[in-house]
């Protein structure tokens, strides 16, 4: 439900681009995080952040 909230924020004010950081663990809450993410329709696309913006523990989501 957050990550629902924070993605329509981001819509409505016009960000292209934002960051969800989720952590390393096990990889189980990116998996979750990016499965939500395919079933977005305003979502473009998203990948895993460079080593400076958080790498493996970040998200990266372009928004249409």
């Amino acid at each position: 439900r957050n990550l629902d909230e924070y993605l329509d924020k981001a819509r409505l004010a016009n960000l292209k681009k934002v960051k969800i950081i989720h952590g390393i663990g096990t990889l189980a809450l990116k998996e979750a995080v990016w499965d939500y993410l395919l079933k977005v329709n305003y979502v473009d696309k998203y990948y895993s952040a460079d080593f400076y913006d958080g790498g493996l523990a970040a998200t990266i989501v372009e928004l249409k």
